[in-house]
């Protein structure tokens, strides 16, 4: 038994003596270090122009050493891309040997420019601000514009804009997405409140290419008993395009108004409405 110990032990510190020799250079060696070329992420959308994965290890300050054999080495992976203002969610992260890691990511989707004080940025369907540095003024132009907002983002790119017309605005935007072009549609405009010192429920407009101005109503998440369904709106929009060419009021003042329950029409002309007058709000 004593030959054993003594041989355990002349084997344990040979060990331990190599181990200090060259384990070490082993671990700090290329194999074992990561850097953002060796991450591999979820394919970048056509939207988006950025290096996610240098800003990613930049802002974090990911910088080398950062080995594979870190503990929390995935943990701070996770929680670094969560903070960019294009990732939406993190959904997995794994680690591999020779040193790389591979992580899935939901990106945000721009649905609209929200224009104010001469400047477009854009925000997804929840309202968060997307980097504007993506988009060019080409690129920007083909989506939907919100106007008639005051108010500048609370925060930085990937918070919330931290109002409820951008949030309302946003959501219309996202409901006629696809179909925006087809529509002939120039912008949504989210009206001025009425009264000061209390909470209002944003209403919006549509403003159409010739000028014609559509009453939206209020925005999809919009706590309002009775609103029309945002589905059954552009239902409305694609049947008054298909009867009538276009979305402007038709000789005499008929148009549309979606924010009323669609009227009765006993001529059987279906999407024909009461005149009403144009509110003067400047978009």
């Amino acid at each position: 038994m004593l030959l054993l110990v003594v041989i355990a032990g002349l084997f344990g510190g040979a060990w331990y003596g190599a181990w200090r020799q060259w384990g070490r250079g082993l671990l700090s060696s290329e194999e074992y270090l990561l850097t953002d070329k060796k991450a591999e992420i979820t394919p970048l959308p056509e939207w988006i122009h950025s290096d996610i994965c240098a800003q990613v290890f930049r802002d974090a300050s990911l910088d080398p050493p950062l080995s594979i054999n870190d503990d929390d080495l995935v943990l701070r992976i996770r929680s670094a891309f969560a903070l960019h203002p294009w990732v939406a969610k993190v959904e997995r992260v794994q680690k591999f040997h020779p040193a790389r890691v591979k992580v899935d990511l939901v990106y945000r989707r721009p649905v609209c420019m929200v224009e104010i004080a001469g400047e477009l940025t854009p925000v997804d369907a929840e309202g968060v601000v997307l980097p504007r540095e993506d988009f060019s003024a080409v690129e920007a132009s083909r989506y939907p514009r919100l106007a008639g907002i005051d108010t500048a983002p609370l925060g930085v790119a990937g918070t919330r804009w931290g109002d409820d017309r951008v949030l309302g605005g946003a959501e219309i935007a996202a409901a006629l997405a696809e179909r925006w072009e087809k529509l002939g549609l120039k912008s949504i405009v989210a009206a001025k409140p009425l009264g000061l010192g209390f909470r209002e429920t944003p209403t919006f407009d549509l403003l159409t290419r010739g000028g014609s101005r559509i009453p939206w109503g209020r925005g999809p998440s919009g706590d309002a008993p009775g609103e029309i369904p945002p589905k059954d709106k552009v239902a409305r929009l694609e049947k008054y395009l298909a009867d009538h060419g276009s979305l402007d009021s038709q000789p005499g003042g008929v148009g549309l108004d979606l924010s009323r329950p669609q009227p009765v029409d006993t001529s059987g002309a279906a999407g024909h409405l009461i005149p009403l007058p144009q509110r003067n709000t400047q978009p």
